[in-house]
């Protein structure tokens, strides 16, 4: 399965981001770390595997916030993302942010959104990899700053922006404050996907199908526990993006044996593998298949079905979508 190729649809460049170029943009533009020892800052940018909760797991994204306020830094770390994602033999990649983390030194969200764009074309020019981007508002910002977002992505659409998104903190009956804007984004021509069901609510996932419209489910994990949610999700043909070691370590499940993904998978409910956060989650999309693999017994053709509902799943051109069906080994070769 190392060969394989492979679609990640869930991937956040902010949980994402090389150790080494950490260090390396704090010490260019001066900004202060407790550390600029590489192995003792990978222990404050990756989540250890036993988080007692997703709140804990997302403390570690303040200090990568913090180096991802300029233009070139943004671009260099998308850049590199896509990078280690090619060299893994992933095909196609689709990577959300917030916008709004960074402008805390005067880029505007379109200079945001222009920088990331940028160093996503820089390695599909340079790398046999295709992406788009996800805009993700996080759930504890005003609904105001979600409708600032829509309207300043909107005229990146079908120039690398093609959704939008709900993130961060999950609370019960989150989605009714958002239906507004997120309407508005998919009039303009936004896909939807939605954070839910990673903590502990499957009506979560219900709400975002029935009053947001979501295409996608980031996790969903917790329909395993919501009898309604989880005929929902089988009847509509949700597709769920997965993310077995961040559910570990958010205690979505306890470990990789209990993640409820074989069972979906097993009654027909779409599901795909992602690895969340890269660095917070110190993955690949390599060492999420293997674990799969391993406490599921994942054997290659359900491999082959997943990636072949990822890349029917993915927000992209049916010409791009083509592109990466042909990239599967056909069997013979």
């Amino acid at each position: 399965m190392y060969s394989l190729p492979k679609i990640e649809l869930h991937c956040h460049l902010d949980g994402s981001l090389r150790v080494e170029t950490v260090r390396d943009i704090a010490r260019k533009e001066g900004i202060e770390l407790p550390t600029y020892q590489v192995a003792e800052l990978k222990k404050m940018l990756v989540a250890p595997f036993e988080c007692t909760s997703l709140v804990e797991y997302l403390q570690r994204f303040a200090l990568p916030n913090a180096v991802m306020q300029t233009k070139e830094s943004l671009q260099r770390i998308t850049f590199e993302l896509f990078e280690d994602a090619a060299k893994e033999n992933v095909k196609y990649l689709e990577v959300r942010f917030g916008p709004l983390l960074h402008v805390l030194k005067g880029l505007t969200l379109t200079e945001v959104i222009q920088s990331v764009i940028d160093g996503m074309r820089q390695a599909e020019a340079r790398y046999e990899i295709k992406g788009n981007i996800i805009l993700s508002c996080l759930r504890s910002m005003s609904v105001d700053s979600v409708f600032d977002v829509v309207e300043a992505g909107k005229n990146f659409l079908g120039k690398g922006v093609v959704a939008i998104d709900l993130c961060a903190i999950e609370e019960v009956g989150f989605c009714e404050r958002f239906v507004a804007p997120i309407a508005l984004a998919k009039e303009y021509g936004y896909r939807v996907t939605i954070h839910a069901g990673e903590t502990g609510s499957g009506k979560n996932v219900s709400d975002a199908i029935e009053l947001l419209g979501a295409e996608r489910i980031g996790h969903g994990v917790f329909i395993k526990d919501d009898p309604f949610a989880y005929q929902l999700v089988k009847e509509r043909q949700i597709v769920l993006e997965m993310c077995p070691t961040s559910n570990v370590q958010t205690k979505a499940v306890q470990n990789y044996q209990e993640h409820p993904i074989y069972q979906f998978y097993q009654d027909g409910i779409p599901v795909t593998i992602s690895t969340d956060n890269r660095t917070v989650s110190d993955t690949t999309m390599t060492n999420e298949m293997v674990c799969v693999q391993q406490a599921l017994m994942m054997d290659e053709p359900m491999y082959q079905a997943i990636y072949q509902t990822s890349v029917v799943a993915a927000f992209a051109s049916d010409e791009v979508k083509a592109w990466c069906l042909a990239q599967y080994p056909k069997k013979g070769n």
